[in-house]
């Protein structure tokens, strides 16, 4: 597994890479964790929540799930650091996500883009794609 930040003009590129597009999406989920700084409260519990995504290719797919974990995390208050897929194909994502409850963020993600977004895979044969966030 494996993700990187980038530099980027005025936003947040992430670089993702993983060997599967499951690896993929988990990465893409500690990326925008890493990035958003989440301040756990004291004695906080764990939460749960369903999450499912629906879009027309696995590009699209990956940008509108990273986009609702940002969602559900601004809207709950929560950061979830892993994913329990039940289902992952090239349009549909159903899974559950595992995290905490947090007191805040340390930084904001407006949007997750499609601006550079591409899932493609390498030439070692490992799926890559860029994310741009803008902040």
């Amino acid at each position: 597994m494996s993700y990187k930040f980038l530099e980027h003009t005025a936003d947040v590129r992430l670089h993702l890479e993983g060997k599967n597009l499951e690896e993929l999406f988990v990465d893409g989920l500690r990326g925008v964790f890493e990035f958003l700084k989440p301040s756990p409260l004291s004695g906080s519990s764990r939460v749960e929540r369903e999450v499912a995504v629906d879009s027309s290719d696995i590009t699209a797919l990956l940008v509108d799930f990273l986009g609702e974990l940002v969602r559900l995390a601004s809207t709950y208050k929560e950061a979830y650091s892993r994913i329990i897929f039940d289902e992952l194909s090239s349009s549909s994502l159903r899974a559950t996500l595992i995290g905490e409850k947090i007191s805040e963020f340390g930084d904001d993600i407006k949007a997750v883009t499609y601006h550079e977004a591409n899932i493609v895979k390498n030439d070692q044969g490992r799926w890559e794609t860029d994310i741009v966030f803008d902040i």
